[in-house]
């Protein structure tokens, strides 16, 4: 994540492999497939979606050593129109013009990552993976961890079920990055593509329960109802693929640089505005310290150094914002793994090692 351009051979080869990924709303494709449903806990087929072939509720991914698990939901790979129309209320510059995206199946993250599989990445926690194979144990020890925050990252909203905030896109790819040697699933954050497909989940309006926000404590966790501080993970319904926490509680970092005029450029296929700076970054789906039209499936926000401020550090911390307790990850993992030497890649491209 440090400040220098990327080689363009790397991204060539990533951007075909290493990202299988996502498919969100449901215009384009004119095949109807039925797509997994949570409600409470429980997985129904009910809801009708435009997508691909294959349709499965997912896996729950338990840390090897830990008694930590999470669960990873199946998004089918298809087409949709990222983006929103100039006719929806509250609707920005950036999110726009409307794209015909098609993406690559992937799982995502059930809910956003909470401070308890977060702080397993801690320096301390090290000796937990001591008795994994010892060429995984030896790539872990390589792994850089967090330095200790300047300040309590949670600013004491609570980390028992929330979702973890204040880490820098950095952080949350290195934890990515850990995840993945850990477990031998290859694990990163979505490309804003993937991130508004799944929001979508087959819909096309502002948000994924409508365009009425009678409806949106039901939903969201959002300034008007947080209390000043973010929820439990999972406290509101989820959206049509069974994904908490979409719209509001934590903003969630995203793969992509932040440019304001992305949709004009970018790619039809798997579309990643690979970054080759550190601000600004892409993040999505608004926050408990946000208003409602932060929340919609389509807004877009960017990262900046104000979210460093109040970091005394001189050079800042790589690994901690201390001005972004709103801002936290979730996890996705293409259907299709890619190879060893991709994800090699893939890591040498986001954290230029």
């Amino acid at each position: 994540m440090k400040t220098q351009l990327i080689k363009v051979a790397i991204l060539a080869c990533l951007t075909a492999v290493a990202f299988q990924s996502c498919k969100s709303t449901k215009t384009v494709s004119t095949v109807q497939e039925t797509v997994v449903k949570t409600t409470e806990d429980k997985v129904v087929e009910n809801t009708p979606v435009v997508a691909s072939t294959e349709v499965s509720n997912g896996y729950t991914e338990t840390v090897p050593e830990t008694d930590k698990s999470f669960d990873m939901i199946l998004v089918p790979g298809g087409t949709f129109k990222m983006g929103s129309p100039e006719t929806e209320a509250n609707r920005k510059a950036d999110e726009g013009p409307q794209k015909d995206v098609e993406l690559d199946a992937f799982y995502m993250a059930k809910h956003e990552l909470t401070w308890d599989l977060f702080e397993l990445f801690f320096k301390q926690n090290k000796e937990l993976f001591v008795k994994l194979d010892n060429d995984r144990v030896i790539k872990i020890d390589a792994i850089s961890r967090p330095s200790p925050p300047y300040e309590d990252p949670s600013y004491g909203m609570g980390k028992d079920g929330y979702p973890a905030v204040s880490m820098s896109a950095y952080s949350a790819l290195v934890y990515c990055k850990w995840l993945s040697t850990v477990t031998g699933k290859f694990y990163r954050l979505p490309t804003e593509a993937e991130w508004e497909y799944a929001a979508k989940a087959g819909t096309d309006s502002a948000y994924s329960f409508g365009d009425d926000l009678a409806n949106i404590d039901e939903y969201g966790v959002y300034y008007k109802n947080s209390e000043n501080k973010y929820a439990k993970v999972g406290s509101k319904k989820p959206n049509p693929l069974g994904l908490y926490d979409m719209h509001g509680n934590a903003a969630e970092w995203t793969l992509d640089e932040y440019k304001e005029d992305a949709y004009a450029t970018m790619e039809n296929k798997n579309p990643w505005v690979t970054p080759a700076v550190i601000h600004p970054r892409s993040y999505r789906g608004g926050s408990w310290d946000d208003d409602a039209d932060k929340l919609r499936s389509s807004a877009r926000s960017g990262s900046s150094v104000k979210q460093q401020k109040r970091d005394p550090q001189i050079p800042k911390s790589f690994w901690w914002f201390t001005d972004s307790n709103y801002v936290g990850f979730r996890l996705v993992s293409p259907k299709v793994q890619p190879s060893a030497e991709d994800q090699k890649k893939f890591w040498q491209t986001v954290l230029d090692e």
